[in-house]
């Protein structure tokens, strides 16, 4: 027989959630989180170097604005005629391949005190579910060293170098090295109760994050709810055949052991024929090796969060929501003694056993 388990609480009053990334897996968290609560605070990695932000970033001397405003994006609250247009990219001329998103946060900038600022204005022209922070304001490249000796800086050139040298990456760092972050970042993960790294790119995605000074002395000191979002499949150049414990370990090497205790990973299906075109570029599913998770002291969690997206494996933004929300009400004891039932601005989340 069918069992259900019901949450309902109020968006307002719904857990205070600090994620942790870059990317469109963090992105596409968002879409799925806003849905259960208005307490959201997305701290973004602006280590990118490439297409748009990369330019932006040459000609303005700004922080990388794309992964930005794509969780802007995400969390907007905004007309669909709005939403159009931020997405936006130029199809010719000097601007061409260039998003009008990235500009006007650009914009913002110029006529700002700080790229902080631009960011919060821009979150008020979006009525925006929550907030979005830089990780640093620091005008920061991304560096890789690879297993033969081989390094490369800029975050957008790491993929064609590590194809380059067929081998690991051992260690990313930012140059220059140590900058400050964000006060308001450092302040979202300390009141937070459940904390999110990833989803998103290992290397270029999440870690730099953790390179920022102070990131992780708050993740450590905080005891919210740590929880590690595994991608799906292996990332081609950059993760090829890593395990979930090899994405672990690399997280825990660039920051300390036993940052997080859970490891969120997906228990769908992934269709042959989708599987085999990944196979054709080198990724793989990933595999979850419980075993030398526990050893690292991470407890792996599977529930079935992915699905196939235009031939492309994706976390499904609803399905991960919902596994995160219950997984907080189940682990957290202050959340598990105020379940309540409320007319209004709520959300119910089930798990169907």
């Amino acid at each position: 027989m069918e069992q259900q388990t019901p949450y309902r609480i109020p968006r307002s009053r719904g857990p205070k959630i600090a994620v942790i990334g870059g990317g469109h897996g963090l992105s596409n968290m968002l879409r799925g989180l806003k849905q259960y609560t208005e307490n959201i605070s997305a701290i973004v990695t602006v280590a990118d170097d490439g297409g748009g932000s990369g330019a932006l970033r040459q000609d303005l001397g700004i922080p990388a604005p794309g992964d930005i405003r794509n969780c802007m994006e995400a969390l907007a609250n905004t007309e669909p005629l709005m939403s159009q247009l931020m997405s936006y990219r130029f199809q010719e001329g000097t601007l061409a391949g260039q998003s009008f998103g990235n500009l006007l946060l650009a914009a913002l900038n110029g006529i700002s005190p700080t790229f902080d600022t631009a960011v919060r204005r821009m979150s008020e022209v979006l009525a925006i579910t929550g907030r979005v922070l830089p990780v640093t304001t620091a005008d920061v490249q991304l560096e890789a060293q690879f297993e033969n000796g081989a390094s490369v800086t800029g975050e957008s050139k790491i993929f064609y170098c590590k194809k380059k040298e067929d081998c690991r990456i051992t260690r990313v760092r930012l140059l220059p090295e140590h900058p400050k972050a964000l006060p308001e970042a450092l302040a979202a993960i300390q009141e937070a109760d459940m904390i999110v790294l990833g989803p998103g790119s290992l290397y270029t995605s999440i870690i730099p994050n953790l390179l920022v000074d102070g990131i992780v002395e708050a993740i450590q000191q905080s005891e919210a709810l740590k929880v590690y979002v595994c991608n799906v499949m292996t990332q081609e150049g950059e993760t090829e055949q890593y395990t979930a414990a090899d994405h672990i370990a690399a997280l825990f090497k660039h920051s300390a052991d036993h940052l997080f205790d859970l490891c969120l990973v997906n228990a769908s299906p992934i269709p042959k024929d989708i599987a085999a075109r990944y196979a054709e570029e080198g990724a793989e599913m990933i595999r979850y090796d419980a075993a030398r998770c526990a050893a690292l002291g991470v407890e792996l969690i599977s529930r079935p969060i992915a699905s196939v997206t235009g031939g492309y494996v994706r976390h499904h933004p609803d399905h991960l929501a919902r596994e995160l929300i219950l997984l907080h009400a189940e682990r957290s004891v202050r959340i598990a003694k105020s379940r309540f039932d409320l007319r209004g601005d709520t959300y119910q989340v089930e798990r169907k056993r």
